[in-house]
């Protein structure tokens, strides 16, 4: 019997670090532009904001809206716009924040298995180094939304 509650504790000690492994970082406002069910690819914004004393790092995004979601980087190159893949993720600074937005680091989303509809909305899950699994919900903006 003192081994079977032992356990408990353990896995409820455990399961409590889980959880405030992720407590320093939030997913704030993140959002996509409608786009119709035939639409090769959509773009996913948000802001990462990170309140804890390590940094953190971004590896991956969830979510069964796409056939595959990927972080990508958008930047000037000498007049003209290139856009990568970040396979390794992206740093999450201490104190600090990650912006994805339209324009800069972004995410993409890879043949949408439906029409992204403005008002809808969509799930998704984060994968972070430190924070482990953040759930965030997408919401739909219009098609030329900007923010």
């Amino acid at each position: 019997m003192k081994q079977w509650t032992g356990g408990i504790v353990a896995l409820c000690l455990l399961a409590t670090g889980a959880m405030a492994g992720n407590a320093h970082v939030q997913v704030r406002d993140a959002w996509t532009r409608a786009v119709p069910a035939v639409a090769p690819v959509a773009g996913g914004f948000l802001t990462v904001v990170n309140d804890g004393d390590v940094d953190d790092r971004l590896l991956r995004v969830e979510s069964d809206i796409a056939q595959r979601v990927e972080l990508h980087q958008m930047r000037n190159d000498g007049g003209v716009m290139r856009m990568r893949a970040l396979l390794d993720g992206v740093a999450v600074p201490a104190h600090g924040k990650l912006e994805l937005k339209p324009g800069g680091y972004h995410l993409m989303l890879i043949k949408p298995r439906r029409a992204l509809v403005e008002g809808g909305h969509f799930e998704a899950t984060l994968v972070f180094q430190r924070a482990g699994r953040v759930p965030a919900r997408f919401e739909v903006r219009a098609m030329g939304a900007g923010r």
